[in-house]
């Protein structure tokens, strides 16, 4: 009984793979509102009903894949501080951010669909949250290990964040306990830099506009890492 019910669960871990291979290529040209379970079981060779018993909606295929992508997003950000001097706190930001980009150009479409517009109609569930802080908690252990070393420092310049960040903000500020909300609501400024940079550059802002992307790129991460204090 184990040794069928296994043979059963490898079938169906199989098959839930091909469905999901197959969504991910209809990202890239229905995008995510196109993304359609009929027309997936078709390309399967499986009749429609089939189908929902792995994914009983549209809404459930989308969340697997979301979480797939902030899962791989992750990873790939917990890769690349692997491979960081752990003392470099300005190195390591610089790393991840750049992870962040190889990641994005390599899987536009997943991207999009993590950062672009939201699918109408569609909720992300609570189901997400995990996989999608997986790298925050990267970039946020380099600030908080940045600030307990000394190395982070806001510029005199900076304004004392808003009073409403105290109630706010939650998610962010647990993975940065203990650092100052001055400094938690740069990295948030920091991080939305980042992530507007990546957007532009992949969705067609940039077009006319930068020809060397890459060290253009590199230039306005430091920037931001300036603005956060860190490295300062």
């Amino acid at each position: 009984m184990t040794a069928a019910r296994t043979a059963r669960e490898r079938v169906r871990a199989e098959l839930t793979r091909e469905i999901t291979d197959i969504a991910r290529r209809q990202l890239a040209t229905e995008g995510a509102g196109g993304l359609s379970l009929r027309a997936v079981a078709r390309e399967m060779g499986m009749v429609s009903s089939a189908i929902y018993r792995y994914f009983p909606s549209r809404d459930d295929l989308l969340t697997a894949l979301i979480i797939d992508a902030y899962n791989a997003i992750g990873e790939a950000v917990e890769q690349a501080d692997a491979t960081a001097d752990p003392t470099d706190h300005l190195g390591r930001w610089l790393t991840l951010c750049h992870a962040v980009r190889d990641w994005a150009l390599a899987h536009p479409h997943e991207y999009a669909l993590l950062y672009g517009s939201p699918v109408p109609g569609y909720q992300a569930p609570e189901t997400t949250v995990e996989a999608a802080v997986r790298d925050a908690a990267v970039f946020s252990r380099v600030v908080a290990d940045a600030y307990a070393a000394g190395a982070i420092a806001p510029p005199p310049i900076a304004p004392d964040p808003p009073a409403s960040l105290a109630g706010d903000a939650e998610i962010v500020r647990s993975l940065m306990a203990g650092v100052p909300d001055l400094i938690v609501f740069r990295a948030l400024t920091a991080w939305t830099g980042l992530f507007g940079w990546v957007s532009f550059e992949l969705f067609g802002q940039f077009n006319n506009v930068l020809t060397d992307r890459a060290t253009a790129f590199d230039v306005a991460v430091r920037n931001l890492a300036g603005q956060m204090g860190l490295g300062q």
